[in-house]
């Protein structure tokens, strides 16, 4: 393991943080399409969270709009 940079695969709700890292974009980028409503994500009280399950259909919506661009 090294650090930061490891995920654990068995998490349900990441932080903004780790989304990004899971998708290899920047914090900030991924904090936008949260609040663009793009990302999934939910509020735990006060945090906001985003369901691991949101990242692959985040990337499934980016095909699909590629596919229909091409």
């Amino acid at each position: 393991m090294n650090g930061s940079q490891d995920v654990d695969p068995t998490l349900v709700l990441l932080t903004v943080e780790e989304a990004a890292r899971r998708l290899r974009i920047g914090r900030t980028t991924c904090f936008r399409l949260v609040l663009a409503g793009e990302i999934e994500s939910v509020t735990v009280g006060r945090l906001r969270r985003v369901p691991a399950d949101a990242l692959p259909a985040y990337v499934a919506k980016l095909r699909h709009r590629s596919a229909v661009a091409a």
